[in-house]
C-alpha cells in the first residue's frame, strides 16, 4: 500500500481545484488531479511535480459514468488506498438569466456536473474511503447554495438569482448532510465548503479573493483531525447557515 495518504480532487487542472491539490500535496498528500481533458490534467500534475510535490492525474468527466466507473481500479492498482475526496468540479451557465427564463436543459446540465456528478463519484469511491483510517469528503459548495443567505435582503448574495447554479449547490448541501448522517458512526467526515468569490475562470477577474484563499477552507476540511466537525457548511473555516 502507498505510504502517504492519497487524495482525489475533481476538476483539478486549474483554478480552485488546482490550488487545493497544491496545498494538499504541500501537506504530504499524494494527490490525483481529476480532469476531463487528459492532457491538461497531466500538465497540471507535472507542474506540481516540478516543484517537488507528489501528484498524478486521472481522466475524469463527472458527467460520464464510464470514466467514474474506472476510478476504483485506478486507485487500487496505483496506490492501494484513497483517503480524501474533494468534489470540486463544477459549472455555471445561467449568470444573468431570470429564473423564469432559464431553460430546463440548462438546469439539467448544471445539475449533472454540480450535483449528480458529485454523488456518482462519491458512491463509486465510498468503499475505498471506508477502508481509510481517516476518510474525508469535501463538497465544494457556495454561499449561493445557502437558502438563508439568498432569502435575506441584507445579504450581499441576495441579488444573485441564478436558479441553476444556486439550486445545484443547495442540493449538494443536502447530499452533504444526508451522507454525513449516514456515516456518523464511521471515521469518515463529510462537509461542504464555500470557497468565497475568487478570481478563477468561473469567478471572473473582478472577484476579491485569490484561488489560494478559496482553497483554504476545503483543505482544512480535507485534513480535519478525528475530533473535527462533520455534516457542516463552512466558509473561512467558520460555520455558515444552510
Amino acid at each position: 500500500m502507498h505510504a502517504k495518504p492519497v487524495a482525489l480532487v475533481t476538476g483539478a487542472n486549474k483554478g480552485i481545484g488546482f490550488e487545493i491539490s497544491r496545498q494538499l500535496a504541500s501537506r504530504g498528500y499524494t494527490v490525483a488531479l481529476g480532469a476531463r481533458d487528459e492532457r491538461k490534467g497531466a500538465e497540471a500534475a507535472s507542474r506540481l511535480r516540478h516543484v517537488g510535490l507528489d501528484s498524478d492525474s486521472v481522466r475524469l468527466d463527472v458527467a460520464d459514468p464510464r470514466s467514474i466507473a474506472a476510478l476504483p481500479a485506478y486507485f487500487k492498482e496505483r496506490f492501494g488506498r484513497l483517503d480524501v475526496l474533494v468534489n470540486n468540479a463544477g459549472i455555471a451557465n445561467d449568470w444573468g438569466l431570470k429564473p423564469s427564463a432559464t431553460p430546463v436543459e440548462s438546469i439539467r446540465e448544471v445539475f449533472e456536473t454540480n450535483f449528480f456528478g458529485a454523488i456518482a463519484v462519491t458512491q463509486e469511491l465510498l468503499s475505498l474511503l471506508r477502508q481509510a483510517p481517516a476518510g474525508r469528503i469535501v463538497n465544494l459548495s457556495s454561499g449561493l447554495g445557502s437558502l438563508t443567505l439568498l432569502s435575506d435582503p441584507n445579504s450581499p448574495l441576495y441579488g444573485t438569482n441564478a436558479l441553476a447554479y444556486n439550486a445545484s449547490k443547495t442540493a449538494l448541501n443536502a447530499f452533504t448532510l444526508a451522507l454525513a448522517k449516514e456515516l456518523r458512526e464511521t471515521p469518515i467526515k463529510v462537509n461542504s465548503a464555500d470557497p468565497g468569490w475568487v478570481r478563477t475562470d468561473m469567478g471572473g477577474p473582478n472577484a476579491p479573493g485569490t484561488a489560494e484563499q478559496g482553497a483554504d477552507t476545503p483543505v482544512w476540511l480535507a485534513t480535519l483531525p478525528a475530533d473535527g466537525p462533520t455534516g457542516g457548511f463552512f466558509s473561512s473555516r467558520r460555520p455558515i447557515p444552510w
